[in-house]
Protein backbone atom coordinates (compact mmCIF):
# COMPACT_ATOMS: atom_id res chain seq x y z
CA UNK A 1 0.00 0.00 0.00
CA UNK A 2 1.34 3.45 -1.32
CA UNK A 3 -0.07 6.89 0.63
CA UNK A 4 0.87 10.02 -1.97
CA UNK A 5 -0.06 13.27 -0.52
CA UNK A 6 0.54 16.46 -3.15
CA UNK A 7 1.74 19.56 -2.22
CA UNK A 8 2.68 22.92 -3.78
CA UNK A 9 -0.06 24.12 -5.98
CA UNK A 10 -1.50 28.18 -6.67
CA UNK A 11 -1.85 30.71 -9.00
CA UNK A 12 1.00 32.43 -11.07
CA UNK A 13 1.17 34.73 -14.00
CA UNK A 14 2.14 33.26 -17.17
CA UNK A 15 6.14 32.48 -17.66
CA UNK A 16 6.23 32.42 -13.73
CA UNK A 17 7.27 28.64 -12.11
CA UNK A 18 5.81 26.80 -9.68
CA UNK A 19 7.38 23.55 -8.09
CA UNK A 20 4.90 20.53 -7.26
CA UNK A 21 5.95 18.52 -4.43
CA UNK A 22 4.08 14.22 -4.06
CA UNK A 23 5.21 13.08 -0.60
CA UNK A 24 5.08 9.09 -0.96
CA UNK A 25 4.38 6.56 2.06
CA UNK A 26 5.06 2.90 1.57
CA UNK A 27 7.17 0.89 -1.05
CA UNK A 28 9.12 2.87 -3.67
CA UNK A 29 7.96 2.31 -6.96
CA UNK A 30 7.76 4.27 -10.21
CA UNK A 31 5.95 7.84 -10.29
CA UNK A 32 4.23 10.26 -12.52
CA UNK A 33 2.68 13.55 -12.72
CA UNK A 34 -0.71 14.02 -14.45
CA UNK A 35 -3.18 16.56 -14.60
CA UNK A 36 -6.47 17.26 -15.57
CA UNK A 37 -7.99 20.44 -16.52
CA UNK A 38 -11.97 21.10 -16.45
CA UNK A 39 -14.00 18.79 -19.29
CA UNK A 40 -10.75 17.30 -20.14
CA UNK A 41 -9.46 13.97 -19.79
CA UNK A 42 -6.79 13.03 -17.49
CA UNK A 43 -3.23 13.86 -19.48
CA UNK A 44 0.02 11.89 -18.81
CA UNK A 45 2.52 14.98 -17.68
CA UNK A 46 5.98 13.40 -16.73
CA UNK A 47 6.92 9.91 -15.10
CA UNK A 48 10.39 8.95 -13.15
CA UNK A 49 11.52 5.55 -12.56
CA UNK A 50 12.16 4.19 -8.93
CA UNK A 51 16.01 5.45 -8.60
CA UNK A 52 15.32 8.46 -10.52
CA UNK A 53 17.86 7.34 -13.54
CA UNK A 54 15.31 7.34 -16.12
CA UNK A 55 12.48 10.28 -16.55
CA UNK A 56 9.99 10.58 -19.33
CA UNK A 57 7.70 13.72 -20.48
CA UNK A 58 4.96 14.70 -22.63
CA UNK A 59 5.55 16.67 -25.48
CA UNK A 60 3.62 19.64 -24.30
CA UNK A 61 5.65 20.23 -21.08
CA UNK A 62 9.27 18.87 -22.80
CA UNK A 63 12.08 21.71 -21.65
CA UNK A 64 9.96 23.38 -19.71
CA UNK A 65 9.02 21.24 -16.56
CA UNK A 66 11.40 18.83 -14.73
CA UNK A 67 10.58 15.51 -12.81
CA UNK A 68 12.84 15.03 -10.12
CA UNK A 69 13.17 12.37 -6.77
CA UNK A 70 14.55 12.27 -3.49
CA UNK A 71 13.93 8.76 -2.10
CA UNK A 72 15.70 9.65 0.96
CA UNK A 73 13.16 12.38 1.68
CA UNK A 74 9.89 10.48 0.05
CA UNK A 75 9.29 12.97 -2.22
CA UNK A 76 8.88 13.38 -5.55
CA UNK A 77 9.06 16.69 -7.38
CA UNK A 78 7.79 18.63 -10.41
CA UNK A 79 9.64 21.56 -11.45
CA UNK A 80 7.44 24.02 -13.55
CA UNK A 81 8.87 26.78 -15.84
CA UNK A 82 7.36 28.82 -18.29
CA UNK A 83 4.53 28.10 -17.29
CA UNK A 84 0.94 29.00 -19.83
CA UNK A 85 -2.70 29.52 -19.26
CA UNK A 86 -2.77 26.12 -20.81
CA UNK A 87 -1.15 24.54 -17.92
CA UNK A 88 -4.12 25.49 -15.90
CA UNK A 89 -5.14 22.27 -14.22
CA UNK A 90 -5.29 19.99 -11.08
CA UNK A 91 -2.37 17.76 -10.52
CA UNK A 92 -1.86 14.22 -9.11
CA UNK A 93 1.06 12.15 -8.48
CA UNK A 94 0.72 8.92 -8.75
CA UNK A 95 2.63 5.10 -8.14
CA UNK A 96 2.98 2.10 -10.43
CA UNK A 97 5.51 -0.97 -10.63
CA UNK A 98 5.13 -1.16 -14.66
CA UNK A 99 3.36 2.67 -15.41
CA UNK A 100 4.41 5.11 -17.82
CA UNK A 101 2.41 7.47 -19.51
CA UNK A 102 -0.63 4.92 -19.56
CA UNK A 103 -2.83 5.81 -15.98
CA UNK A 104 -4.45 2.71 -15.99
CA UNK A 105 -1.06 1.61 -15.29
CA UNK A 106 -0.85 3.06 -11.79
CA UNK A 107 -2.22 1.60 -8.86
CA UNK A 108 -1.82 4.37 -6.80
CA UNK A 109 -3.12 8.22 -7.03
CA UNK A 110 -2.98 11.99 -4.40
CA UNK A 111 -5.35 13.83 -4.06
CA UNK A 112 -4.79 16.63 -6.14
CA UNK A 113 -3.50 19.99 -6.03
CA UNK A 114 -4.99 22.84 -8.34
CA UNK A 115 -2.75 25.33 -10.34
CA UNK A 116 -3.98 27.87 -12.14
CA UNK A 117 -1.76 29.84 -14.44
CA UNK A 118 -3.26 33.39 -15.56
CA UNK A 119 -2.46 35.72 -18.73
Amino acid sequence: QVQLVESGGGLVQAGGSLRLSCAFFGHTYGMGWFRQAPGKEREFVAHINWSGATTYYADSVKGRFTISRDNAKNTVYLQMNSLKPEDTAVYYCAAGAVARDNPNHYDWWGQGTQVTVSS
